[in-house]
């Protein structure tokens, strides 16, 4: 059965709205909040942890049973979607549980990438060629609402890993794996050179690269060959690379 909500003080609209803009909020209340039907049909089939949905008046989306269902006038949904023009569908999903880290060969390891944007492009495409993808510290939310809308659903789809380097960087030894970095140094090898899909490969971020605790440990420094007059690529790009040349 429908509930409407006509409210802007309803608990339930402040929390979404909580939700959208605080990751500490996501962290202690277990949900995240994505926008767009598209992405609900996304988290139904896919996602086990559909909690609420919340649609405009007019919109129509099926909602599995069990799935609390929040009706409210067009208004409250520009209230708390956090899109410019909303399409009338928002929903709350619950987190995934914190699984350990295992490490696998031709795994990506994120390290720093900040942009919520970069971030959803990278896991959109891992999740289509099927590599795994590790964050570690100083990544984006990987559930907040513009790295799941740019990720079109992926974070429903594939689970995201989240670990600190020490933990990957030990498990990796203990497993055998080498660790290889992108990076623009004299030492550097062509990528294309490197079989990738034996070693964890490392994308910083575009301005800052990969941190240097990380560049000293480094089996491998890897770099993508391009024109001499380009400074570097962006995050999400070189990360496509790394991951095609892991599927050669």
């Amino acid at each position: 059965m429908e509930q409407r909500i006509t409210a802007r003080k309803n608990p339930l609209i402040q929390q979404v709205r909580r939700l959208v803009s605080s990751r500490k909020e996501r962290q202690q209340t277990g949900l995240f909040v994505a926008d767009g039907t598209k992405l609900l049909l996304e988290a139904v089939r896919w996602w086990p942890g559909l909690d609420t949905v919340i649609l405009s008046d007019g919109v129509e989306a099926h909602v599995p049973e069990g799935v609390r269902t929040v009706r409210v006038p067009e208004e409250i949904m520009a209230y708390i979607s956090p899109m410019e023009t909303p399409q009338g569908a928002l929903f709350l999903c619950r987190l995934p549980e914190k699984a350990a880290f295992a490490p696998k060969r031709g795994m990506l390891l994120l390290d720093g990438i900040q942009d919520p944007g970069n971030m959803g492009t990278i896991l959109r495409t891992a999740d289509a060629l099927e590599v795994p993808v590790v964050l570690l510290e100083g990544c984006a939310d990987p559930y907040g609402h513009k790295v799941v809308r740019a990720s079109m659903g992926a974070v429903f789809r594939t689970p995201v890993m989240q670990s600190n380097w020490e933990t990957v960087r030990q498990a990796c030894q203990d497993a055998q794996i080498p660790v290889a970095v992108t990076a623009l140094t004299d030492r550097a090898e062509d990528i294309r050179n490197a079989r990738l899909s034996e070693m964890a490969v490392v994308i910083g971020s575009e301005g800052r690269g990969v941190r240097q605790e990380i560049l000293e440990y480094a089996d491998r420094e890897l770099i993508i060959p391009m024109n001499p007059r380009c400074e570097s690529l962006n995050a999400a790009v070189a990360a496509t690379i790394a991951m095609w040349q892991m599927k050669l």
